[in-house]
């Protein structure tokens, strides 16, 4: 396998096609392994918490699709996992960047140091970052992994940076049990006026044979790279 060091290491998914990821764009997703929260209703816990469990993927393969199909996609997804804690993920941003395709990085917010060196750079276009719910429940929500004074102090950051720049995020927010119409309510009041609050779906992890169809609500990390 070619260039296997450095930030290609982290990517153990890789999604050719999907229509549905970035709204009124077709993209195709890049996975990266490793993840700062441990949410215990994640889909790609496999992929979090154990991505070496999963083959690395041939940089080489990757970029050459992307290349070979840029007049074909509308854009480049970046998702995890947390995208965030990958080192140098600047540099992997910076490589498809070069195709001329626009790059949305799905992240949590908590790093958000690492959102405003990708806004400075030029390197993402687009941040789709998750609320999980209203601050008091974080701890719950996310396995012990953050507080509730955390959340609210990363998050509040991020939303200084959607108030700066309003055409670069947009907020999601998965209705996982345990969140109530009052919980989503309170999440909405948390952004800047100039945004709303997506409501995805909860779908139940469950394990799938290696064959089955992926479910584009779940993200589960495709294997192979179609060239």
């Amino acid at each position: 396998m070619s260039e296997p060091a450095g930030i290609w290491k982290y990517v153990r998914g890789f999604e050719n096609m999907s229509l549905c990821d970035w709204p009124g764009r077709t993209t195709c997703i890049i996975f990266l392994g490793g993840c700062n929260l441990r949410c215990p209703t994640c889909h790609n816990y496999q992929l979090a918490w154990d991505m070496h469990s999963l083959p690395e993927l041939d940089p080489a393969a990757i970029k050459a699709y992307i290349r070979n199909r840029a007049g074909w996609l509308d854009g480049v997804t970046v998702t995890g996992g947390e995208p965030s804690i990958a080192p140098g993920v600047g540099e992997l941003i910076w490589e498809i960047k070069k195709t001329g395709l626009p790059v949305k990085v799905d992240t949590n917010g908590m790093r958000p140091e690492v959102v405003l060196d990708l806004m400075q750079d030029k390197l993402a276009d687009t941040f789709a970052v998750d609320v999980k719910g209203p601050w008091h429940k974080y701890p719950a929500l996310t396995g012990g992994a953050v507080s509730e004074l955390a959340a609210q102090r990363n998050l509040n950051r991020i939303f200084e940076l959607a108030e700066a720049r309003p055409e670069m995020f947009y907020f999601r927010c998965t209705r996982v049990p345990g969140l109530t119409d009052i919980d989503l309510a309170t999440v909405r009041n948390y952004l800047p006026p100039t945004h709303e609050l997506t409501i995805q779906k909860y779908v139940p992890p469950r394990r799938k044979p290696e064959n089955a169809k992926p479910n584009h609500e779940e993200r589960r990390p495709a294997g192979n790279v179609v060239n």
